[in-house]
C-alpha cells in the first residue's frame, strides 16, 4: 500500500540504532513513552535514547505528545511490529522486553519506596534511582502508569519476580492516587494469567481498595482470603501485611477486639529487622484501635515506636499516618495545640506524597480541633471543604465521619435542625457500610441533639421517646464492640431523660452503671460527671426520703469537689458550686428534678475528652524529636 511504501522509505533512511528502536517500540503498546523506556529497549543510556526518539519524530515516525513523551501511530506500530518479527530473533525480542519491564520495575519501586519507606515488599531495592526529588519521581510515575499497565499485558516469558515487582509498585501507586479503576484492570489481568504469588499480591491491594470505597464486608472477605493464601504459601511477611490490612478493616467496622487481635498476630510475624518498616505500619494501625478503646497511654507508646521506625525506614507516608493518628489521640486528651501541630504536619506530608485521601482526612480532623476549641465557624468551613474532597476521592467512610463532625459543628453553631439532618445522613452511611462504631457514635449524638431540640421547644424532657431509643441502641452497640467510654456516656444521656421524666431511681441506677464503666478504663473526668449527676438525683430517689437524700448528696458532692485531679472538666467545678447552693437552700419535690433547667449537666465538649492517665514524658507530639 502507499502507506507501507512511505513508511519503508522513511524507515530505511534512519540510522540502524533508530531503526532498532522503532522496531522495539512495537513492544511498548499504545501508551506514550519516554527516554527511560527507549533506553531499556535499546540497552543504551537515556541520552542516546532521547536523541533517537527525536530523530524518529523528525522523520514523522513518532508523534510528540508532550514534554519528552512520544507515541506510535497505530499504522506505524503495525509496520514496526512486522519489521520486528522479520528482522529480530525471538531471543532478542524477549531480552528487550525483559529489560523494559526490569527497568520500569526498578524505577517504579524506587518511587513507591520514596513514599512508603523500606517495606519488606521492596527488600533490597534501596539503591540510587536518579530522581531529583519526590515530586519529580511522582510526576514520572504519573506519566508512565498507563505505559506500565500496557506493558504488563504482554509479559509472557519475562522473569516472574520482575513482573511481580512491577505489579506491586503499580498497585501501590493506584492506592496512593485513588486510581481504583486501573487497579481493577490489573486485578482482571492477573486473574487471566493465574499466577499464585502475583494474584495474592494484587488481591491484597484489591481488598484495601474495597475498604477505601467503604465496601467493608467485601474488603474483610477478600483480605481474610489473602491471609489464608499467604499462610498456605508459608509467606509470613506477606501474611503479616495482609493481617495488618485485615485488622484496619475490622477497626473500620467497629470490631475493635478482633482488630486488635489480628494486628497483634501481624506484629508477632514482624519481629525481624528486615520487617521494621512493616511493623511500623502495624503499630500505628494498632494505636488507632487502642485510641478508640480508650487506651490512650498505650496508643501514645505505640505511636512513639512507630514514628521512630518510620524515620529509620525513611517512610514519609508512614510518618504522615502516624502524625495523623497522634493528632486524634491529642484531641482525645484535650490538647488542641498539640493535636493541630500533629495534624498540620500530617497534612503537609500527605501533600508531599500526593495522597489526596490523607489530605481530606487531615482537614476533617483539623476542623474537629477547631470544634473542640469552641470555634465552630472555621470548623464548618473546613468540614465542607473536606466533605467535597472525600466525595471526589470516592471515600465513603471519610464522607460519613465528616458529616458526623459537621452535625456537631452545626449544633455548636446553634442550628440544631441542620445538625440532626447531617447526623442522620452520617448514621445512614455508617449503617450501609456496616461500621458499628461509627453507627453507635452517630446514634448517640443524633439522639442527644434530638432530645435537646425537643426540650428547647417544649421546655421539658418529656417528649424524648425517639431520642431515648437512639441512645439505647447506641449503648447496645458500644457494649457489643467493647467501647466502655461510649457506653458510659450513653448511660448518662439516658439518665438525663429518665430524670426529666420523673424516673429518678432508674436514672440513679444508670449513673452508677456509668461510674463503673468509666472506672473500668480509668476515666476520672467521665466518672466525675457520673458522680455529680448522682448528687443531683439523690434528693429525689433516696429510700430515706428527700431530706436524707439531700444530706447524702451534700456529703458526696463535698467528697467529689475535694478530690482534685488534672483531668477534671472545668465546667464540673462551676456546676458543683451551683449545686451546693441549691442543696443548701433545700429541695422541693413538687418542683421535680431541676438540674436540666439550671444547666447543671455535661455538654458535648465534656464527653469529647477522655480523662485517662497518659505519659508525661516526651512523645511524638513534641517538636524537635
Amino acid at each position: 500500500s502507499p502507506v507501507d511504501r512511505a513508511l519503508w522509505l522513511r524507515y530505511t533512511d534512519q540510522h540502524e540504532t533508530a531503526r532498532r528502536l522503532l522496531r522495539r517500540l512495537a513492544l511498548a503498546g499504545r501508551a506514550s513513552l519516554g527516554a527511560a523506556a527507549a533506553a531499556a529497549l535499546l540497552a543504551a543510556d537515556e541520552q542516546e535514547a532521547g536523541r533517537r526518539l527525536a530523530e524518529l519524530t523528525r522523520a514523522g515516525l513518532l508523534t510528540h505528545v508532550r514534554g519528552s513523551r512520544y507515541r506510535l501511530h497505530d499504522l506505524v506500530r503495525s509496520f514496526a511490529l512486522a519489521r520486528l518479527l522479520d528482522e529480530e530473533e525471538p531471543a532478542e525480542r524477549a531480552a528487550a522486553h525483559e529489560r523494559l519491564l526490569t527497568s520500569y520495575a526498578e524505577l517504579a519501586n524506587a518511587v513507591i519506596r520514596m513514599v512508603d519507606g523500606k517495606m519488606s515488599t521492596r527488600a533490597g531495592q534501596f539503591g540510587a534511582h536518579g530522581f531529583g526529588s519526590l515530586d519529580s519521581a511522582l510526576r514520572w510515575l504519573d506519566d508512565e502508569s498507563s505505559f506500565i499497565t500496557s506493558a504488563l499485558r504482554h509479559s509472557e516469558g519475562v522473569d516472574q519476580s520482575t513482573v511481580l515487582d512491577l505489579l506491586g509498585a503499580l498497585c501501590d501507586y493506584c492506592l496512593l492516587r485513588g486510581d481504583l479503576y486501573r487497579l481493577g484492570e490489573i486485578s482482571e489481568l492477573t486473574q487471566s494469567v493465574d499466577q499464585g504469588l502475583m494474584e495474592r499480591s494484587v488481591q491484597w491491594r484489591t481488598g484495601i481498595a474495597a475498604r477505601q470505597l467503604g465496601e467493608l464486608d467485601k474488603a474483610r472477605t477478600t483480605l481474610s482470603s489473602v491471609v489464608g493464601l499467604y499462610r498456605e504459601a508459608h509467606n509470613d511477611a506477606g501474611a503479616a501485611l495482609a493481617l495488618c490490612s485485615l485488622g484496619i478493616t475490622l477497626h473500620h467496622q467497629g470490631n475493635l477486639r478482633e482488630a486488635a487481635a489480628r494486628l497483634g498476630e501481624a506484629l508477632d510475624l514482624q519481629a525481624s529487622p528486615e520487617q521494621a518498616e512493616d511493623r511500623a505500619w502495624t503499630l500505628h494501625a494498632l494505636a488507632a484501635v487502642e485510641r478508640d478503646r480508650g487506651n490512650l497511654a498505650r496508643a501514645l507508646t505505640l505511636l512513639d515506636t512507630a514514628l521512630a521506625l518510620h524515620r529509620e525506614g525513611e517512610s514519609l507516608h508512614g510518618e504522615a499516618w502516624t502524625r495523623f493518628q497522634l493528632g486524634q489521640v491529642r484531641l482525645r486528651t484535650g490538647e488542641v495545640a498539640a493535636a493541630e501541630e500533629a495534624l498540620s504536619t500530617a497534612l503537609e506530608l500527605y501533600g508531599r506524597t500526593r495522597d489526596s485521601r490523607g489530605e481530606a482526612w487531615a482537614i476533617t480532623q483539623l476542623a474537629r480541633a477547631r470544634l473542640l476549641d469552641g470555634d465552630p465557624g472555621p470548623a464548618l468551613e473546613q468540614l465542607r471543604d473536606a466533605l467535597a474532597r472525600h466525595r471526589d476521592n470516592e471515600d465513603a467512610r471519610g464522607e460519613a465521619w465528616t458529616l458526623y463532625y459537621l452535625g456537631q459543628a452545626l449544633e455548636e453553631d446553634g442550628d440544631t435542625v441542620e445538625a440532626v439532618r447531617e447526623l442522620e445522613r452520617a448514621r445512614t452511611m455508617f449503617s450501609r457500610m456496616r461500621d458499628v462504631y461509627g453507627l453507635a457514635c452517630a446514634r448517640h449524638h443524633s439522639g442527644r441533639v434530638t432530645r435537646d431540640q425537643r426540650a428547647a421547644q417544649t421546655g421539658n424532657l418529656r417528649n424524648s421517646g425517639f431520642a431515648r431509643q437512639l441512645l439505647m441502641d447506641a449503648r447496645a452497640d458500644f457494649r457489643r464492640i467493647g467501647v466502655a467510654h461510649g457506653e458510659a456516656w450513653a448511660c448518662l444521656e439516658l439518665a438525663l431523660i429518665d430524670a426529666g421524666n420523673g424516673r429518678a431511681a432508674q436514672a440513679l441506677t444508670l449513673c452508677g452503671e456509668a461510674a463503673e464503666l468509666f472506672a473500668s478504663y480509668g476515666d476520672e473526668r467521665g466518672r466525675d460527671w457520673a458522680r455529680f449527676l448522682r448528687c443531683t438525683l439523690l434528693p429525689y430517689a433516696s429510700p430515706g426520703g428527700s431530706e436524707v437524700g439531700t444530706v447524702v448528696a451534700q456529703q458526696e458532692l463535698a467528697e467529689l469537689t475535694a478530690e482534685h485531679h488534672p483531668a477534671r472538666d472545668s465546667r464540673l467545678e462551676r456546676c458543683a458550686e451551683a449545686l451546693a447552693v441549691v442543696l443548701e437552700r433545700g429541695v422541693d419535690l413538687e418542683d421535680g428534678w431541676q438540674a436540666w433547667r439550671l444547666g447543671l449537666i455535661p455538654t458535648r465538649h465534656s464527653r469529647e475528652v477522655l480523662g485517662v492517665p497518659t505519659p508525661t514524658g516526651p512523645s511524638v507530639g513534641h517538636p524537635g524529636l
